[in-house]
């Protein structure tokens, strides 16, 4: 197995998912083990000469009150912050906030001891995953995911799978190991990964809608698109004018906007997911901790709120749920004998016959499930802990929205696919060589041959799975879409 080297600095959106997946081991770069070291020795130097927030003192409106001196200091802190409460995170999403945290705290601005650095990379190279709850965090600090987690190192909580280490938490160990937001991170990555991957995948089975329609390649011409070159567009509309190619003759001087603007609408969603990217890199490789430890000294800051990071989250939503708005479209346009030359809903066998019309319903009310939660996170104000916190990015928020975004969004796109495979069955002809082809035989190889009336459950599910596979018929890199798998 490939072992990622943690040092603070250089650890990419898609190596920290390697790690989560299992697919990479991890081990702390011993430099930066050194330099955690060192920080929290001047950490202590400072609180011996002065307050130091969460050191030796409370913690929020608290921030004034000079903290008791005595051993179980930070775990009451610990024990304070740990709502567990809400849905349990899953394992992978837990071992991805893990391998955060302990990149952040190898960046060296914690102020935590080496100890229990040591103990975090020890869990995580050893498989082992604390049992994470969802909720208690606002976009400024997963404090209650975060004393959870380690509350477990510390052998206060059991861990849900495998066995961990079990260290010990200082006075000034508890408030610099929670002061973070990997949990956020960790989400955002993770939904970052599959909207790249349902990016590729629904130019995929657009590419195959516009085969079954006899779309006319002219929109996607690509000296259309040099004469407004938005980020991203000249390479989406190149992609599709290959992808097109040789396909029968187009029935129409211009076509429906579902097949027409698919340039114009898929760009903005490609350019948001490559902000987002790097929005949340710099979050994985940053030490936001408050306050922050450098070598000269300690600094209190509100560097920890995550406004960029919930900005693009936002973006990225607003941006995504166009191109699959549009997925609906060209479904809707499948459904229709005057555009594809075929019966009303793809239908076979008796007068009457439905075919697959209920996909439409089904598209709609995932649809509109998505518009329902498509609120900025951002418009969000709050005012809490005795009114001292009175603004938060709720980029947390941003982060499970768009990971939900991505949840609905495969069944979504896996009835445009199976429609398009439908039509392309009945019209054989109408397929071209290369890529496309591919990508048909696999969703046809997939997808039940029957076209008599019946539930489509099986094949939406089926279709649904395939997607990641469809996506990765085409080279994407250009694009900055490649897969992290």
């Amino acid at each position: 197995m490939q072992v990622e080297r943690l040092d603070g600095r250089s650890l990419s959106v898609a190596a920290l998912l390697a790690v989560a997946a299992g697919r990479s081991g991890v081990e702390a770069d011993p430099a930066a083990l050194r330099r955690v070291e060192g920080r929290h020795a001047r950490l202590q130097q400072a609180r011996a000469h002065g307050a130091v927030y969460g050191a030796n003192t409370g913690v929020g409106a608290n921030r004034h009150e000079r903290a008791a001196e005595d051993e179980e200091r930070g775990l009451r802190l610990l024990r304070s912050h740990c709502a567990a409460v809400g849905p349990l995170e899953d394992d992978v999403t837990a071992r991805a906030m893990m391998a955060v945290r302990l990149n952040q705290i190898l960046a060296g601005g914690s102020g935590v001891s080496r100890r229990v650095a040591e103990a975090l990379a020890e869990a995580l190279h050893d498989g082992a995953v604390p049992a994470i709850h969802s909720w208690g965090a606002i976009g400024t600090g997963d404090l209650a995911a975060l004393a959870e987690l380690s509350l477990t190192l510390a052998g206060e909580r059991p861990w849900r799978d495998g066995k961990g280490p079990v260290t010990t938490f200082g006075a000034t160990d508890a408030l610099p190991m929670i002061s973070s937001s990997a949990l956020t991170v960790a989400t955002a990555a993770l939904a970052l990964d599959r909207v790249q991957s349902q990016l590729r995948a629904s130019i995929v089975v657009a590419a195959l809608s516009f085969l079954a329609l006899r779309g006319n390649p002219e929109a996607y011409d690509v000296t259309v698109h040099r004469n407004r070159a938005h980020p991203g567009q000249v390479e989406v509309a190149r992609l599709l004018s290959r992808l097109v190619a040789g396909g029968v003759a187009p029935v129409r001087i211009q076509d429906p906007f579902g097949l027409r603007v698919l340039p114009q609408v898929t760009a903005p969603a490609i350019h948001a997911a490559r902000t987002l990217d790097d929005a949340v890199t710099a979050e994985i490789n940053a030490a936001v901790e408050n306050p922050l430890v450098t070598p000269d000294g300690v600094r209190h800051h509100g560097q920890f709120h995550t406004a960029t990071l919930a900005s693009q989250l936002d973006a990225a939503r607003g941006a995504f749920l166009p191109v699959l708005s549009l997925s609906t479209a060209r479904l809707g346009l499948l459904m229709r004998p005057d555009l594809t030359g075929l019966r009303a809903f793809l239908a076979a066998g008796p007068a009457g016959s439905s075919g697959l019309m209920i996909s439409e319903y089904v598209v709609q009310d995932l649809l509109t499930e998505l518009r329902v939660g498509m609120t900025p996170t951002a418009a969000g104000t709050l005012s809490i802990s005795l009114g001292l916190e009175e603004h938060a990015s709720f980029a947390t928020q941003g982060a499970r929205s768009l990971r939900n975004m991505t949840q609905l969004a495969p069944t979504l796109l896996a009835a445009e696919l199976l429609a398009a495979v439908r039509a392309l069955r009945m019209a054989p002809g109408r397929l071209t060589a290369g890529p496309l082809r591919d990508a048909f035989e696999m969703a046809s190889e997939a997808i039940d041959p029957s076209e008599e009336d019946r539930p489509l459950g099986g094949d939406l599910e089926r279709a649904a799975d395939l997607l990641p596979r469809l996506g990765a018929v085409l080279d994407y890199s250009s694009m900055g879409l490649s897969s992290s798998a």
